[in-house]
């Protein structure tokens, strides 16, 4: 495999975020899972991956101090991932892995064979796992699932961008940022024929990433994970206790 770099996204919300109010801390990235900020956890993993430099978009300042204390390179965060993201990959080039600070749970596994699956001729990977996968793993979990015709599916915060075309993928991304819990709206985009073949329930993950894509000029494809822990971030205190009782068992970050 190449060398890659890898963007933590780990802009804060403020006193608008339920998780790090919960916790008493200014952004969730600092709050602790398993006695460990979740960005330094997140930190180690993509290093123990592989990632030579690591670099992280932040807003708050006790997250960039940590940050800069890990030796990773600074990125300001944006309104919204996507802008942030550009921002990521105009410093650090292809290839780029990109994640997220609360994706407190990442392993060093996780990242390595997701980039073995990724196609050779893929521009932008995005790392997607199934129902049962992840239902599979951690039952109880609550998402927001993609319903297609190869099955119903969870993010897994994920990205890798492969080429320096990959760049033309963030526009792309803003608008389906914009309607990640309408996929309807999403698949719109696609065109009247696939948001009928949608409807019916005929519209695989496969044709419906690879089409998003070409709108955008590029490959982009949807790699199913092995692992459900893949799909499980923290997004609110009832995650937040979660993560806290899976990480015990998975070990140190």
């Amino acid at each position: 495999m190449t060398a890659f770099s890898a963007l933590i996204l780990a802009g804060a919300r403020g006193p608008d975020d339920p998780v790090a109010a919960s916790e008493g801390l200014p952004a969730k990235a600092l709050v602790p899972v398993a006695g460990v900020p979740m960005l330094a956890r997140v930190i180690a993993a993509v290093r123990a991956a592989g990632a030579g430099r690591v670099a992280v978009a932040a807003s708050d300042p006790a997250v960039a101090a940590l940050a800069q204390e890990l030796g990773c390179e600074l990125v300001s965060a944006a309104h919204g991932p996507s802008e942030s993201a550009a921002r990521g990959f105009a410093l650090l080039g292809a290839p780029m892995l990109l994640t997220t600070a609360d994706h407190a749970l990442l392993q060093p596994a996780w990242v390595a064979d997701f980039r073995a699956a990724v196609s050779r001729d893929a521009d932008v990977s995005v790392l997607l796992a199934r129902r049962d996968v992840v239902e599979a793993a951690v039952p109880e979990t609550q998402r927001t699932w993609l319903r297609f015709a190869d099955g119903q599916w969870s993010g897994c915060n994920l990205f890798h961008f492969a080429t320096p075309r990959a760049a033309a993928a963030f526009a792309l991304w803003q608008a389906v940022e914009r309607d990640r819990k309408r996929p309807w709206r999403i698949v719109w985009r696609l065109g009247p024929r696939l948001l009928l073949r949608y409807a019916l329930g005929r519209l695989s993950l496969t044709e419906a990433m690879a089409t998003l894509g070409e709108r955008a000029g590029l490959r982009v494809e949807a790699v199913p994970s092995p692992h459900g822990l893949a799909a499980v971030d923290v997004d609110k205190p009832a995650d937040l206790v979660l993560a806290r009782r899976i990480a015990g068992r998975l070990g140190p970050a």
